[in-house]
């Protein structure tokens, strides 16, 4: 975990040091362009797992005007106030501060669930877990995609890839595991159609359906 002194998301320089470097990564990108892709056809209720400032939650709005609510869960508080300012005024969009830590069955249920570079920060049997809430969550032919930061096959691997998206050292935050645990653990919780259907580097795409 990190220490006293280690800025953690709930600091506003680290979370606009963050939200300044992420939006220009093109690899970012080509995985957002992929999951429009895996998108539902008119789903009606959607979750964004880990907001953040609401770009993956934009991201389905735009692709997507059957949505009728999206529910954007966080728990940084800078965040949070970045996702309120993205959709001041969007009759569609609940923006709540929650800790993925936390049980998530009283969001509801839901066509569609998303998260973005979020559930790598959660400890591996909270991640097990997640997934199986998710899972229970999903309606029928509900899809979840999870657009993650994985880890690399060696340390000088995933070092590479930290310092090619400007995070050399990394976050002492972050609790990253391979692609195929987590396919694993996807298909234990009970969602089908499970597969990685984009990789670059440390950043993954991880798809399945009830």
């Amino acid at each position: 975990m990190p220490d006293d002194h280690s800025p953690t998301w709930h600091d506003h320089d680290k979370v606009g040091e963050y939200l300044g470097r992420v939006g220009r990564l093109r690899y970012r990108q080509e995985g957002e362009d992929v999951l429009v892709e895996f998108l539902p056809a008119t789903p009606r209720r959607v979750a964004d797992l880990g907001c953040g400032d609401g770009r993956l939650a934009a991201l389905v709005l735009e692709h997507r005007p059957s949505v009728e609510q999206l529910v954007a869960v966080d728990r940084s508080a800078p965040m949070l106030e970045k996702a309120r300012e993205r959709f001041a005024g969007d009759d569609r969009v609940r923006v709540i501060e929650r800790d993925l830590a936390d049980d998530l069955a009283p969001l509801g249920q839901f066509d569609l669930v998303v998260s973005g570079f979020a559930i790598h920060h959660l400890e591996d049997d909270r991640k097990r877990a997640l997934f199986d809430s998710v899972t229970r969550q999903l309606l029928p032919g509900g899809v979840f995609a999870n657009l993650e930061v994985v880890q690399s096959a060696t340390p000088e691997l995933h070092a590479a890839f930290l310092a090619a998206i400007g995070r050399a050292g990394g976050d002492p935050e972050d609790r990253c595991v391979g692609v195929e645990s987590q396919l694993g653990w996807m298909r234990d919780a009970g969602l089908q159609q499970v597969d990685c259907v984009w990789r670059w580097r440390g950043f993954a795409l991880l798809v399945g359906n009830v």
